[in-house]
């Protein structure tokens, strides 16, 4: 015993129990307290009657003899605790190389950790000897014997009673298919028993069907020696079956069996596939969004894609969730992305703002975000396209002044003499003439005078109630209400400058010397020799199905001034495709009724 120690025992001041206690604790030594952990003897102060520990989460901490031994547990030099602080390469090295010899946390950092962790569980179960639950709640067992993985799985498989835990342990059986002794004779009663459950789900849960059957199709193409009991039930024929209701089910599968589903489309729906995949598209779900044009151009429909993204941003038709893919994507697609996208995506955002079901601001956020988007947008534009674009700025409701002028500001760079739009100095400038039938004005006419006389009205009662509540900062009701007095006052001022530009007409005495407003242009198709009529009418009149075109669309515009003989390229839903004009027609007189108030409206517009 140390001559200082017998001293104090001598004196009365410590217990020969004590003291021996303190011999295996000299300073360099190691030691546990309940509360304070692990820590390591810094020295010794028997003047003070004091030892000094270092604790991780106290350093340098005193404490007196007789506490110190009565309180601290001693740490042999060879213990794991010990060792991990004099030898860390060591540790980490045996750790590495046997990972289910010990249980540590403290001696990784965190990622090191969780790596280190996986690997330990993996371990542990290819031995057998421990059950590791998938529940990080429940512990873990140790068992006496031995248990192979294969019995494991299929215990567990045969225990599940809920259809999600069987599709989960399903998963869990293919991953690993390869560890099983007897492959058909332990798993051909699974893969009757998956189909058996997926039959019975099919109207119920059908997502949990979809789940089955291409996880038994994978199980059957890892294990070729397995049959099908159900030869009805394949995925092409679920497709199929359920084909209305693919855009509910596919958002609820894993990723990875979405896309399965995705690319058996065409295999399930012949050439209909593309109409449903675009349904789908424009259902606003971004998982679908992102997948389902590499699933167009895995099957050549590259040109259809392109032309079913250029229709739906002319009408303002696309989803918010099909806006963010193209604007991330719009290397790929540098013809779409002209002027003519930033109105659509102003619409998409206007509809998100107003839609409680599915808001979402990821549109607006990257309209914000991307600092180079505006610029790729304008690049190689005319400055009218650029001044369209900032009347639709200046009129959307969706963004505050100061967020309106900053994406103002980057127009302006671009086009510095737009500057005086920003600042409500810009001069009364000629307007384009519109030319619309009298039908489509009078449709115009009557929705504007409904926004006017019945929309504003009862938004401003709807503004006095909400008001009433109280509290303008937490009433929804009275956002919500002033959100869409925005809108209506959008639309209006929309509706006022189109009426003003306006000139009806019924395109009687149309010059058929040409295809001309008010005609019907034959176009047969040079290489099948297919003849389709195309009817150029005014710029609101459009009815896509029928070859009722606007004006002022790509088509209209392609073919106005063509002569009878000439050829003209147009890119169709079908993709591009060169025609000749073979007839030239004068299209039916409009009938529909030219109110007076309407003409004047038309003539004060000419």
């Amino acid at each position: 015993m140390d001559a200082e120690l017998e001293k104090l025992v001598e004196a009365g001041k410590l217990t020969t129990k004590a003291a021996e206690k303190l011999e295996q604790l000299r300073p360099g030594s190691f030691c546990l307290h309940k509360s304070w952990g692990f820590g390591q003897v810094a020295e010794w102060n028997l003047l003070l009657n004091q030892i000094v520990i270092d604790f991780k989460t106290k350093a340098r901490h005193p404490m007196q003899l007789a506490y110190a031994a009565e309180n601290l547990t001693p740490i042999p030099a060879g213990h794991f605790l010990a060792r991990k602080v004099k030898e860390p390469d060591a540790i980490k090295a045996l750790l590495k190389s046997d990972p289910a010899a010990v249980l540590v946390g403290d001696l990784f950092t965190e990622t090191e950790w969780k790596r280190w962790w996986t690997s330990a569980k993996k371990v542990m179960k290819s031995s057998g000897y421990f059950s590791v639950p998938a529940k990080k709640s429940e512990p873990i067992a140790l068992r006496a014997e031995p248990v192979s993985r294969a019995d494991e799985l299929l215990t567990f498989f045969n225990r599940t009673r809920q259809s999600k835990e069987q599709a989960a342990a399903l998963d869990q059986i293919i991953k690993f298919q390869h560890e099983f002794s007897d492959p058909k004779r332990q798993l051909q009663p699974i893969v009757e028993r998956i189909e058996n459950t997926a039959a019975q789900n099919q109207k119920l849960h059908s997502p949990l069907t979809f789940e089955l059957v291409l996880a038994r199709d994978e199980l059957l193409q890892r294990v070729p020696e397995l049959r099908i009991t159900r030869p009805d039930l394949t995925l092409e024929r679920l497709i199929s079956e359920e084909e209305s209701r693919l855009t509910e089910i596919l958002p609820k599968l894993p990723s990875a069996k979405e896309r399965r589903v995705l690319q058996a489309l065409p295999r399930a729906l012949g050439d209909a596939w593309t109409r449903r995949a675009w349904q789908m598209m424009v259902s606003n779900n971004p998982r679908l969004v992102g997948q389902i044009p590499k699933i167009f151009v895995e099957n050549g429909k590259i040109d259809e894609l392109r032309t079913l993204l250029g229709r739906a941003v002319r009408e303002h038709s696309a989803s918010s969730e099909m806006m963010v893919w193209l604007c991330r994507e719009r290397a790929n697609w540098p013809e779409l992305i002209t002027p003519e996208i930033l109105p659509a995506i102003l619409s998409a955002i206007e509809r998100d703002q107003h839609n409680e079901a599915s808001r979402s601001s990821r549109l607006r956020d990257l309209l914000l975000d991307d600092r180079e988007l505006i610029g790729d947008i304008f690049k190689n534009s005319e400055v009218g396209a650029a001044r369209d674009v900032m009347r639709r700025l200046l009129l959307t409701p969706v963004f505050d002044n100061l967020t309106r002028r900053s994406l103002m500001a980057r127009v302006i760079k671009l086009y510095p003499e737009l500057e005086s739009m920003a600042t409500g100095a810009q001069p009364e400038e000629k307007t384009e003439t519109l030319i619309v039938s009298w039908s489509s004005l009078h449709k115009k006419q009557e929705e504007y005078e409904e926004i006017v006389n019945k929309k504003i009205p009862e938004n401003s009662k709807e503004i006095g109630v909400a008001r009433s509540y109280g509290d303008l900062r937490e009433n929804f009701e009275f956002k919500a209400a002033k959100q869409m007095q925005a809108v209506l006052m959008r639309r209006k001022s929309e509706l006022e400058q189109m009426l003003h530009r306006a000139r009806g007409t019924d395109f009687s005495n149309a010059d058929t010397s040409q295809v001309s407003i008010g005609t019907i242009a034959i176009l047969r198709d040079v290489e099948s020799a297919q003849e389709e009529p195309y009817t150029i009418l005014g710029a609101w009149d459009g009815d896509p199905d029928h070859h009722i075109i606007s004006y002022q669309t790509a088509i209209g515009q392609a073919l106005l001034g063509k002569k009878r003989g000439e050829r003209v390229t147009l890119n169709t839903d079908h993709g591009s495709a060169t025609y000749e004009v073979v007839a030239i027609e004068a299209a039916p007189v409009d009938v529909a009724p030219a109110p007076a108030e309407d003409q004047g409206v038309a003539l004060g517009a000419g």
